[in-house]
């Protein structure tokens, strides 16, 4: 499989691209790349573009692009994945592995339970550092429209300035008599509500049961979150995805 790589702007057939930095250093450094040697970069408005190594400078590669190929990799269930923000490497895991399974959109939220605090200032930080996250992990997987990152939020406060048009939700609950297999196909797209660590209050279940949100299990089992969300988002993709 020929070396991804995500870039930001727009990008056309015969066009030549300059990359710079962490790109460059990765193509000239670590994969030794010569010219001549191919790549495919892509920018997350869809397609993909074939291109070669035109030249390779001490701080700076140029491709020259070929034909934009379509791609069929994205799923065609549109899931939303609301995560309780974990600490330290699990949320980052989150990301990527949702990323490869076809997640399309990602907001991370803090809940009563949760153990991260974030300011304006790191929440934009971790924000960021998630967006490419799942840019690197589309790069792996032949995604070509890297999942949208939302800025972190309080639970409640979503909950009241959310869109859920058309949208099934569903809040995973260990103690939920309904199976998430058991549950009736989404007919747009599907909004997975998953705690942190320690779970949401019995508060936040009341308060998402409130907003249309139908509880569901993942078995008799307790599963870490990062676990649980990655399992729902499986089960989703086989049942009426396109796993």
């Amino acid at each position: 499989m020929s070396t991804r790589l995500f870039v930001s702007g727009a990008l056309s057939n015969d066009a030549e691209l300059v990359l710079q930095g962490e790109q460059a250093n990765y193509l000239g450094r670590a994969l030794r790349s010569r010219v001549g040697d191919t790549v495919t970069v892509f920018n997350g408005d869809g397609g993909e573009w074939p291109a070669s190594i035109e030249h390779i400078g001490k701080n700076s590669v140029t491709l020259r692009l070929g034909a934009v190929v379509e791609s069929a990799t994205e799923s065609p269930l549109k899931i939303h994945l609301v995560q309780g923000i974990s600490r330290g490497e699990r949320m980052d895991f989150v990301v990527q592995k949702a990323t490869e399974l076809g997640v399309s959109r990602i907001t991370p939220v803090l809940t009563h339970h949760g153990m991260v605090k974030l300011d304006q200032k790191r929440a934009d930080k971790r924000r960021q550092h998630w967006q490419h996250v799942a840019e690197s992990a589309c790069e792996q997987s032949g995604r070509t429209h890297p999942p949208r990152i939302d800025e972190p939020v309080a639970l409640n406060s979503w909950f009241g300035d959310r869109d859920s048009a058309g949208t099934m939700e569903v809040v995973l609950q260990a103690t939920a008599t309904a199976s998430l297999v058991s549950l009736s196909a989404p007919t747009a797209g599907l909004c997975l509500l998953v705690g942190p660590e320690g779970g949401f209050s019995e508060r936040e279940y009341e308060d998402a049961e409130m907003a249309g949100f139908q509880a569901a299990s993942l078995g008799p089992r307790i599963l870490r979150t990062e676990t649980a969300a990655l399992a729902a988002v499986t089960v989703a993709q086989s049942c009426w995805g396109d796993f």
